[in-house]
């Protein structure tokens, strides 16, 4: 018999992975079409796309550790007041586990039973998973966290760097454009089928977004349009 295959344990690095992704083609996109708009030669293009590059990835990197930091000093101060409470009133913590069972169908003997198995096999263990909603798939890990979040967004904006080195300038606004479309849809779906998702709801919704942040740094490009060339 083939066993189920579930999702939940990819939650936290492919939440991060594809934030960054997304954030490092769509930003670093929009910042070159945004300079693009606004002058005809390469080498602005091109420090922006780096500068938006670098800038992006250490700052996503260093937002994502220091907030999943903070859950996971949540995460421990709960462990550390339930450790406390099992120390010192075990038998209020005991009812306390029964109940929440009882709340969740058991009948009242049948509650207390399973809490007493459960406390047994480790009392500490089953608070976090059944009391708190802490469990080693949702824990918080915010290295892999940083990691995924900077390395992706870094990938994510290796893209636009390339064509604003490469592509006619002419066409470059309509260059970054669709390529960034098509990879975001390739992003969509990569990140659908990771997550067990709907590839549908996923393309179209990180294209429908992605196309109006463009669009407004173009204006924002046009309205300004400082042409230097």
């Amino acid at each position: 018999m083939e066993l189920e295959k579930h999702y939940i344990n990819r939650s936290g690095w492919l939440r991060a992975a594809v934030l960054g992704a997304n954030d490092g083609l769509l930003s670093t996109t929009s910042l070159v079409i945004g300079i693009a708009a606004a002058s005809h030669e390469r080498e602005p293009i091109i420090l922006a796309a780096v500068a938006g590059m670098v800038a992006g990835a250490l700052s996503m990197a260093a937002g994502e550790y220091v907030s999943v930091s903070s859950q996971s000093d949540v995460e421990t101060a709960d462990l550390e007041r339930e450790k406390r409470e099992l120390e010192t009133m075990p038998d209020v913590e005991l009812k306390e586990l029964a109940k929440l069972y009882q709340s969740r169908g058991l009948d009242e003997a049948l509650a207390m039973q399973v809490a007493v198995q459960l406390s047994r096999h480790d009392a500490l263990l089953t608070h976090a998973r059944d009391e708190l909603g802490i469990n080693e798939i949702t824990q918080a890990r915010p290295l892999q966290a940083a990691f995924a979040s900077g390395a992706s967004f870094i990938a994510g904006a290796a893209l636009p760097l390339l064509l604003s080195l490469f592509a006619p300038l002419r066409y470059m606004i309509e260059m970054q454009y669709a390529f960034s479309i098509f990879f975001l849809i390739l992003l969509g779906t990569i990140a659908a089928r990771a997550g067990g998702s709907s590839v549908f709801k996923g393309i179209w919704r990180i294209c429908f977004w992605g196309t109006a942040a463009m669009a407004m740094t173009a204006l924002v490009g046009y309205l300004f349009n400082v042409r230097t060339g």
